[in-house]
């Protein structure tokens, strides 16, 4: 997947404090689900509470929102992003807009839109900018951030990569690992 790199853990810091607390969960849980920007916009406050009112443990996205629709999938919340998603929440529970059935990411036009793919890609481009992180970025920077993780915390496993992203294919996950290949250059190098 040429056009966008991954972001280090430095950046994500950087560029999370940027962020408006919105805007915030929306980048937090891109970058810890691996959820593509379509699929985060999908998302409703009731996909992210729990019975109880608390964020859940886990989002579920449906089949319709999903590229190729052939299933939805749950993604356990890593704490940084149910962190996020908890101040989004409570902001807006102090505003009185919180509404269960509404977008996660409401836009400012209403109440039942969520912002927009093109509007997803302006805050992030202005908080990269905003935080001095330069390169191919945008939405899809947050998908290649926690591919490029996930890769390496599982000990460089294609098979869990790929299903911790949600491919049909394993060889859609080596096209979003083609990061790694400066590794193989300086393999070479020092073969």
């Amino acid at each position: 997947m040429t056009g966008a790199r991954p972001l280090t853990d430095a950046e994500v810091k950087t560029v999370a404090g940027q962020l408006s607390a919105r805007d915030r969960a929306l980048f937090l849980l891109g970058v810890r689900s691996g959820f593509r920007v379509s699929e985060l916009l999908s998302v409703r406050v009731q996909n992210v509470l729990d019975a109880s009112g608390a964020v859940a443990e886990r989002v579920y996205v449906q089949r319709r929102s999903m590229k190729g629709r052939t299933c939805g999938r749950a993604v356990v919340l890593h704490p940084e992003a149910r962190a996020a998603i908890g101040a989004w929440i409570s902001e807006l529970r102090e505003a009185g807009a919180l509404n269960a059935a509404a977008p996660l990411f409401v836009s400012r036009k209403g109440d039942s839109q969520p912002i927009g793919r093109v509007q997803a890609w302006r805050v992030l481009r202005m908080a990269y900018s905003a935080a001095g992180v330069s390169g191919k970025l945008g939405t899809h920077a947050m998908r290649k951030t926690f591919a490029a993780r996930v890769y390496e915390l599982l000990g460089h496993d294609l098979v869990k990569t790929q299903r911790a992203l949600g491919h049909a294919s394993v060889n859609s996950t080596v096209a979003y690992l083609s990061f790694a290949e400066q590794d193989i250059e300086a393999a070479i190098l020092a073969a």
